[in-house]
């Protein structure tokens, strides 16, 4: 019985074993807090520089607070009012903007994706950028890139923001119009897709969002913790 007992507690023993590396991969972290200033949290806490960004954490700023991350080779910032996540994708990092700005800085061989209810915001494969959403609703955010062309995908469709350019991206919630009766007997056309795709307009960012946004830039390229940065 007790040779019985000792042979089952080593099997359970070895299979708890076993599972570790499976447990560690899926709680490998994302990321590292690398400045936060002001009113920053990283969950329920206040966020500390140094600590561990995992996959599904939340990260946030209250009004006047800013936090920047340190994702792979790349850097993420939120200004003042803004929250995001972290997850995990297939071949890179994507931050669920949640509300308010959001923006990054990556290299070229190590991108992260902005993923916002407008589409998914990026890099142009293969190349550096540094760019930005501002969330105003759901329905609405402005795109900028600072630094290198990103784009802008959203059911099958792409969009590129140039490099220095500011663009509105406006999604109408009402489906549009379905085609008559007298149509559809006639099989005249078809039917769109209900969920309209994004409207886009360029625009000129001015004032305080501007000048914070570029502040950011220069710290990102000059900071001691810096990343590379392409001019």
């Amino acid at each position: 019985m007790r040779l019985c007992f000792r042979a089952c507690l080593v099997a359970l023993l070895a299979a708890g074993l076993l599972n570790l590396p499976a447990l560690a991969a899926s709680d490998s972290p994302l990321g590292m807090v690398i400045q936060a200033e002001g009113l920053a949290h990283l969950g329920a806490a206040k966020a500390a520089i140094g600590s561990t960004v995992y996959p599904g954490d939340s990260v946030f700023t209250e009004t006047g607070g800013t936090m920047r991350m340190r994702v792979g080779a790349s850097q993420v910032y939120l200004l003042s009012d803004s929250g995001a996540s972290l997850s995990q994708g297939a071949k890179m990092v994507y931050v669920v903007v949640a509300h308010g700005t959001v923006g990054f800085s990556s290299p070229a061989n190590d991108p992260v994706t902005l993923d916002t209810p407008l589409g998914l915001v990026h890099p142009v494969d293969g190349y550096a950028a540094f760019g930005q959403v501002t969330l105003n609703s759901p329905v609405e955010m402005i795109v900028t890139a600072y630094h290198g062309d990103l784009l802008v995908e959203e059911n099958g469709n792409v969009h590129t923001i140039p490099e220095g350019k500011s663009y509105r991206v406006t999604k109408d919630l009402e489906p549009p119009a379905q085609p008559s009766s007298s149509q559809s007997s006639q099989g005249a056309g078809t039917t769109k897709n209900a969920a309209a795709s994004p409207i886009m307009e360029k625009v000129i960012i001015i004032g305080g969002a501007a000048i914070i946004s570029w502040a950011v830039w220069r710290e990102l390229c000059e900071s001691p913790s810096r990343m590379a940065c392409i001019n």
